[in-house]
């Protein structure tokens, strides 16, 4: 496996990161296992969670399964790049949630709690906090960097402006500030292509695209109804939204001989702003399919016939919209 660097920094990752979403909620225990030491067998070190994952408020029920398999040994914790998210509600009571300092402080040592190590390597905010001013959350970052808890800072779901704004105020402070970004992004969401590529780009961040598959829309959903993690309710209202892109990408797949999971994540990995795309198996099928997947590599002629399919923005912006 060819590991990339993160963004600017020196930190080596896989080309895919293991997103660690429906640990719990659809991946029991044992299966949320078998699926880390099948990660990590087949060279994937980057793995991604949640203090708010589980669907259980408060618990931080996915970040206690992470802990207990990095508890067995072996090496678990020390070959990972273990990535978590602060920004979510952790409770009913005031200051459980967002971005200030006071949160963010006690949000990541009840992660370290449960994910059972001394620190985090890459921690993210899960979302833009408009109420908490930029030096409150820097100095909250700074304080947690320069006790070893967090060796780098990520931004999940910003737009362009946020990320300009973050790092010149990090600049100000002479702090390395963002290192990665995590986005929605996949052929059938493409409006990232605006603003926060060109800014990943020039700021030096990681783009992490998080749903590469549109919760299975992208995964073969015409012949296996069942595939991602939406309800059947919702894979219903999206297929029946954009059903003639997809008969088209997945007719385009069987002339591949490609299947179709397969060719979304190589599209996805085929920008090199991309570092690694978040997927998020809830069985050994799914897993070793996106690993396969980088071995997919599409010729120029299918990009094109992939953008006639899932038309994007039209470039950056304000190329996109403007002379």
């Amino acid at each position: 496996m060819e590991y990339r660097k993160l963004g600017r920094t020196g930190l080596r990752v896989s080309p895919l990161c293991l997103g660690t979403m429906n640990f719990g909620p659809h991946a029991d225990e044992p299966g949320s296992f078998s699926l880390m030491d099948q990660a990590l067998a087949a060279g994937i070190n980057f793995f991604d969670t949640a203090d708010v994952y589980g669907r259980k408020k408060g618990e931080g029920v996915t970040e206690q399964i992470l802990g207990r398999w990095f508890a067995q040994g072996g090496g678990r914790r020390e070959r990972v790049v273990l990535a978590t998210k602060v920004y979510g509600r952790m409770g009913d009571w005031p200051n459980e949630n967002l971005l200030s300092a006071h949160h963010i402080r006690r949000a990541c040592d009840e992660s370290l709690r449960r994910l059972q190590t001394d620190h985090i390597d890459l921690y993210q905010m899960h979302h833009v906090d408009r109420s908490t001013p930029w030096e409150e959350i820097w100095q909250a970052m700074e304080q947690l960097v320069r006790s070893g808890k967090v060796l780098y800072v990520g931004s999940s779901n910003f737009a362009g402006w946020h990320l300009a704004h973050a790092q010149g105020e990090a600049a100000c402070r002479g702090f390395l500030g963002l290192v990665s970004e995590q986005s929605l992004y996949n052929l059938n969401a493409r409006t990232i292509e605006l603003e926060v590529v060109p800014a990943c780009r020039t700021l030096g961040l990681g783009l992490l695209p998080w749903s590469p598959l549109a919760g299975g829309l992208l995964g073969g959903v015409l012949s296996r109804p069942e595939t991602g993690r939406r309800s059947g309710e919702e894979i219903t209202k999206s297929l029946a939204q954009h059903r003639p892109r997809i008969e088209a990408y997945e007719a385009l797949c069987r002339e591949l001989g490609t299947e179709p999971a397969e060719v979304a994540l190589a599209w996805v990995l085929a920008n090199p702003i991309v570092t690694a795309p978040i997927i998020g198996p809830r069985h050994p099928a799914q897993l070793a399919s996106a690993v396969h997947a980088l071995d997919v590599k599409l010729e120029r002629s299918v990009m094109e016939r992939l953008d006639a399919i899932f038309p994007g923005p039209g470039g950056e912006a304000p190329e996109a919209y403007a002379w």
